[in-house]
């Protein structure tokens, strides 16, 4: 059976994209991470407060602003370290792999999968406690990640040098 030359193509284009994706999602933790090390956490709240003051205006039993305003009335000093640590951590390691797994470092590939496996578990145990339908979505958008990653690290490693 012969394999269909395009359908490689299009997966590495896909691929490439979701890589891309990926480490801008991973400039995004690390700008996140800054913001936490950088406001303090009554800050956060005032901004919160702020930018869902019209929304709960309109409708006052709307949920997602509820749960923000809520959520940052919480924060404490040490959750935001937390918060920060967290999100400057897995960032910086999104960026790296992205950025090796881009330039074809055979040694990322695996990183890349274990990285991806780990947090896959971990949304997977977050599921079972609150679920969410975008964190649903992100634990498949990372399972189609690793399949395309072992498929193209399959691939480089079958390549003639």
């Amino acid at each position: 059976m012969e394999r269909n030359p395009l359908a490689g193509s299009w997966l590495d284009r896909i691929f490439k994209v979701t890589l891309v994706l990926k480490g801008l999602d991973g400039v995004l933790e690390l700008v996140g991470g800054v913001l936490f090390l950088m406001v303090p956490p009554n800050r956060i709240g005032s901004v919160v407060r702020l930018l869902t003051q019209h929304e709960l205006a309109e409708d006052p039993d709307d949920l997602v602003a509820n749960a923000l305003t809520r959520l940052a009335g919480e924060l404490t000093a040490s959750a935001t370290l937390f918060a920060a640590l967290y999100l400057l951590l897995h960032g910086l390691v999104k960026v790296v792999l992205v950025w090796a797994v881009l330039r074809d470092k055979l040694w990322a590939y695996p990183w890349m999968i274990g990285f991806l496996v780990v947090f896959i578990l971990y949304q997977g145990y977050q599921l079972t406690s609150a679920f969410s339908w975008g964190l649903v979505l992100l634990t498949v958008f990372d399972i189609f990640i690793v399949w395309l990653t072992g498929r193209e690290y399959r691939a480089h490693r079958t390549r003639p040098v």
